[in-house]
């Protein structure tokens, strides 16, 4: 296994990046700092070159949101990203369907199905054709084909929804970078501050989160910054106006990442009422910070927090206030929740998370059904 293929939606770079895209960079980068000759493929990312070296792996930007697909299919099979001893595809709602055309050891990563986000983000003739495909054919294509999940919950839902066989689906867990750690004493905000970070999309329900602060201010004073830049941008930021938070609500859009790290370690909570993810990587950089979350309680969610222990899951806007009441009145609780929080996290690493997604791929050359 000296030479993977990647096949991504989108990287790094690209403006709407997120967990997917830092998840794909941190174990491609580990596997190159292995001797792994590691070539990642994907959509055209405004501003930045076609080609380009990253971390040791090579990435390549061609075709569009759509056209990548079709685009990076014919490239693999013309060679033009040179030989492979392996492939990995990215699932992200919309697979390069390798099962069809790739030989040789294979897997897919697939981080959460899309069933619920179609409708989100296309017209309603195109997301019912997207669900279809991801529920009804894409699954059987993939039956025989190697699976990486995040967490056991999305698990539990792929084999119910998408009914893949037991053993083709793997869980192995993200890691957290070394700079998320516990600040020095005296680093908490001394005014309660809840921080929510991600891409400013649909699925994220932001303004969401923003009324549920606008209700916990009627019992408690907190103050919410989001971090984070999308779509969702301008409507957020209307909502803030209309609900005269600008004292109590900051949109800081991007930060950088000595800056995000701060704002971890000053928070009291990290929330966040996401509707779907395939863990929340957000949830476990600022536990190893020894933040606490109070957080939506959704698959993915459910393994990244362990309720009652290092955070709480909500199902409903009461459930958030009354957790993020008792996060703010009850320091000691508070506080217990931080330390397990950081303990739970300092088990997390990404050198464990690329060893195993290699060991998905690596058993897969080995295995003679390939």
């Amino acid at each position: 296994m000296r030479r993977v293929h990647m096949l991504a939606w989108r990287d790094l770079d690209d403006v709407e990046a997120g967990g997917s895209e830092i998840h794909a960079d941190r174990i491609a980068r580990l596997w190159a700092e292995a001797g792994i000759e590691v070539t990642m493929r994907t959509s055209f990312a405004a501003g930045s070159p076609a080609a380009a070296s990253r971390h040791r792996y090579r990435v390549i930007r061609r075709g569009g949101r759509y056209m990548v697909f079709p685009r990076a299919v014919l490239a693999e099979l013309a060679g033009l990203h040179g030989p492979r001893d392996g492939l990995v595809e990215i699932w992200n709602g919309m697979p390069f369907l390798s099962p069809v055309w790739a030989r040789g050891p294979r897997a897919a990563w697939v981080h959460q199905p899309h069933t619920e986000l179609w409708d989100r983000v296309l017209p309603p003739g195109r997301a019912a054709a997207g669900r279809i495909f991801e529920r009804d054919l894409a699954p059987w294509l993939y039956r025989s084909t190697p699976v990486v999940t995040l967490s056991e919950s999305v698990r539990s839902q792929l084999l119910r929804r998408f009914r893949f066989a037991p053993e083709r689906v793997h869980v192995v867990p993200p890691g957290i970078d070394d700079r998320f750690r516990p600040g020095p004493e005296g680093a908490e905000s001394p005014e309660p501050l809840l921080v929510a970070v991600g891409r400013l999309t649909a699925s994220k329900q932001f303004d969401r989160m923003i009324r549920i602060v606008a209700r916990l201010r009627e019992r408690c004073p907190a103050r919410l910054v989001v971090v984070g830049a999308g779509t969702e941008q301008d409507r957020l930021q209307q909502l803030v106006a209309e609900l005269d938070a600008d004292g109590w609500c900051e949109l800081a859009g991007r930060v950088g990442d000595d800056a995000l790290s701060r704002l971890y370690q000053q928070a009291w909570a990290l929330v966040s009422a996401s509707a779907s993810e395939g863990w929340g990587m957000t949830i476990t950089e600022a536990a190893a910070c020894g933040t606490p979350a109070v957080v939506s309680g959704i698959p993915g969610h459910a393994d990244a927090v362990a309720d009652g222990e290092t955070g709480h899951l909500a199902a409903r806007d009461g459930d958030f206030v009354a957790a993020l009441e008792r996060i703010i009145s009850d320091p000691a609780h508070r506080m217990r929740l931080g330390a397990a929080a950081r303990a739970r996290a300092a088990r997390l690493t990404w050198e464990r998370t690329a060893h195993d997604t290699l060991a998905v791929l690596a058993g897969r050359a080995q295995r003679p059904d390939r």
